[in-house]
């Protein structure tokens, strides 16, 4: 992924899991690995760690300790203003 110097990085990824959970790519229950996404976006985990906080915090996803990060149920559809 090239990155927008103009925005941190943790936003842009964030952008892409969004569209991935918005598409249907990353369904209900679709398990959110922070080990994959360092990996696939090249990037540490404290970077991963802020885009699942933003997630978490727009109810895209939910994190069971132990676990791991999951696609909340649905349906999920990109508002309006986007």
């Amino acid at each position: 992924m090239d990155y927008d110097p103009r925005f941190p990085k943790w936003v842009q990824i964030a952008d892409v899991i969004r569209q991935r959970i918005y598409s249907g790519e990353y369904p209900p229950r679709h398990l959110i690995s922070e080990v994959r996404l360092e990996q696939e976006f090249a990037t540490s985990r404290p970077t991963i760690r802020k885009v699942t906080k933003a997630l978490r915090e727009e109810g895209l996803i939910t994190t069971h300790t132990g676990m791991g990060s999951f696609v909340t149920d649905g349906p999920h559809e990109r508002p309006a203003d986007e």
